[in-house]
């Protein structure tokens, strides 16, 4: 047997050797690291810590009150909450308890909580306050199977809502009871069971819920720490929405490794939080650096400043393939890089807490402009690939071999090809088992085990893919032209650091348009430095300066698109898309129709002026 053939029998036997369910999986590592901290917390304004040993005592005694509500094998138990430990908790007391987690975004409105939490029979739900209790109950009547609310904060008095301490305290008093039934209930689990069901974002209809069974997870936890980039010492800083696959993917992926996770839903404290935490590794969807990279280009002064900021980017760009291909600087370079650093370089670094190895994009595109804007500035951003019906990490880039402008080879035990049209199709553990209680569009999207993503992507000769755009938003001028929208629209807000969303239309028309949203808080620092007066009414729709400012950062960007890719016209909308309005998921994916049908007469205006 080749060296190869070993190399590979080795990493599948691992693969192989894994936990039947995430509770077995967790018992693991607690095994292996009681005493070490599991998770860091913010509590009456200071961090505070808890071992694994106490994840599992705090586990096992709200398993056991689920277990004495009457959750038995593959019941559902929704989670309609932000970002916290106790949402940790909650999850990881369903999985002791053999139950299936069924998430909800907390900005989910009232009748898409009562659909999902009606398709998929759930028979608890813990919401997070008061406000999304009154989301179930103004639907109870409509939720048969339902049983119990739990409120994580607080309490309502109503007879169907119960808190936090009441549920532990039915835990206590049934492991009084019955001292093994967590280990019986965990025992039972095996690979196939279910454990969550995850509704896709709606962009299109109703959200469909996908069929994520135990061996998703233990499966994903496996093939990240057999790819070897994070470690047991590492420590991550966890915002990202627990709801969306993304999160529950990184959750996974601790309780096989062991490392520590620092915890905050708060994304507005986000850079705050990573000087105080000092994480190693962080991961976050696209939006958070653009956002970082506006922050730092906008705040950048005038004159000396302003060129010192400007030099060190560009000897960050000059050393960028050297450094990306592990080459040792030169001697001029290496003195010129140490000297950006110390100047810029290391400042911005320790704003984002002085330790990070690397962050990791994912959830949507990362327009290589700014992947590489961070690398310059010495911050190693990884693009990985996956959705929610792959458990979320079906692809990522490896640290040691990134590749910008891909997404990364698959991990280990998954495979990815491209079918003849294009697509990119994804087979392996991680695959979902089908929608729930949609057998048609399961049998649609799985063929032989393959899942049809959606995305129009390649594969180059290293196996590294790189996702072109999504297969059903392309779109078609009347010229006959293919535009992938969601590259022209990476290229505008990788060049604009003042636009916060953008829509890209132009099916069946002569030529591109955009409909754009504005960062405000980055405007307004433009407007300070340039002495510009926006107006206490704030409407910058049409305000000059600004639509003069948007319009050479528009011109910039189109020297990037091919001629049938130029954004011709645009329009600046009065606010931001939001869940509120039916414009965005709550993944924050824009709703094309509905922005389009919203603001046709505005679409439709920019063609007629010609």
């Amino acid at each position: 047997m080749s060296a190869a053939s070993e190399t590979a029998a080795g990493v599948e036997a691992r693969l192989a050797d894994r936990p039947a369910s995430v509770a077995a999986m967790l018992l693991a590592q607690v095994e292996a690291s009681g005493p070490k901290e599991a998770f860091r917390y913010l509590e009456g304004g200071r961090w505070v810590s808890l071992t694994w040993t106490q994840t599992r005592e705090s586990t096992a005694r709200l398993a056991a009150g689920l277990l004495s509500l009457g959750v038995t094998l593959e019941d559902r138990v929704a989670i309609a909450s932000g970002t916290s430990v106790r949402w940790i908790l909650a999850d990881l007391a369903v999985m002791c308890a053999g139950g299936a987690t069924t998430t909800v975004y907390p900005t989910t409105q009232h009748d898409d909580v009562a659909f999902i939490l009606r398709d998929s029979q759930s028979k608890v739900v813990f919401a997070e306050d008061q406000v999304q209790v009154a989301k179930i109950l103004d639907h109870l009547a409509d939720l048969p199977d339902l049983v119990t609310i739990v409120q994580i904060s607080g309490k309502v008095d109503h007879e169907r809502v119960i808190g936090w301490s009441d549920l532990e305290e039915l835990g206590r008093a049934h492991l009084a009871a019955h001292p093994t039934a967590v280990e019986d209930a965990i025992a039972a689990i095996g690979p196939d069971h279910l454990a969550t069901l995850i509704y896709t974002s709606g962009t299109t209809g109703r959200p469909k819920g996908v069929r994520l069974v135990q061996d998703s997870w233990t499966y994903l936890g496996a093939a990240i720490e057999e790819y070897d980039i994070i470690y047991p010492d590492d420590l991550q800083y966890l915002w990202l929405p627990l709801s969306h696959v993304f999160g529950k993917a990184l959750l996974a992926v601790q309780v096989r490794i062991g490392f520590s996770t620092a915890v905050d839903g708060d994304t507005d404290k986000i850079v705050e939080n990573l000087s105080q935490v000092h994480p190693t590794f962080m991961a976050g969807a696209p939006r958070i650096f653009e956002k970082v990279r506006a922050r730092v280009m906008t705040t950048a002064k005038s004159g000396v400043r302003a060129k010192i900021f400007d030099w060190a980017f560009d000897i960050g760009r000059q050393t960028t393939p050297a450094r990306l291909a592990g080459r040792k600087l030169s001697g001029l370079q290496a003195v010129q890089f140490a000297l950006a650093d110390r100047l810029v370089f290391s400042k911005i670094k320790a704003r984002m807490g002085g330790r990070i190895r690397f962050f990791v994009s994912g959830s949507a595109a990362l327009n290589r402009e700014v992947q590489e804007w961070f690398y310059a500035a010495d911050l190693l951003v990884l693009e990985g690939y996956g959705l929610t019906e792959t458990s979320a990490a079906t692809c990522v880039n490896n640290p040691r071999a990134a590749r910008f402008g891909t997404v990364g080879p698959p991990v280990p035990g998954s495979q990815v090809r491209i079918a003849e049209d294009g697509e990119v199709l994804i087979k392996g553990p991680a695959v979902m088992r089908g929608y729930h209680n949609l057998p048609e569009a399961s049998a649609e999207a799985l063929v032989d085990g393959w899942f049809a993503t959606g995305d129009m992507g390649e594969l180059d000769e290293q196996g590294y893919l790189r996702i072109t755009d999504r297969k059903k938003d392309l779109i078609k001028t009347s010229g006959g032209k293919y535009v992938a929208p969601q590259k022209v629209e990476g290229v505008l807000k990788a060049v604009c650091p003042y636009l916060s969303q953008v829509l890209v239309h132009g099916e069946g028309r002569k030529y591109v348009t955009a409909l754009l949203t504005l960062d405000t808080e980055a405007l307004d620092g433009w407007a300070a430095e340039q002495g510009v007066d926006l107006g206490a009414g704030r409407d910058l729709t049409h305000s000059k300066p600004v639509r003069d400012l948007i319009d050479g950062y528009v011109a910039q960007a189109n020297k990037q698109l091919e001629r049938w890719e130029t954004v011709k016209k645009f329009e600046i909308l009065p606010a931001e898309l939001s869940v509120e309005e039916g414009e965005v998921t709550p993944s924050q994916k824009i709703r094309r129709k509905a922005v389009e049908q919203r603001y046709a007469d505005l679409l439709d205006g920019m063609y007629n002026r010609d």
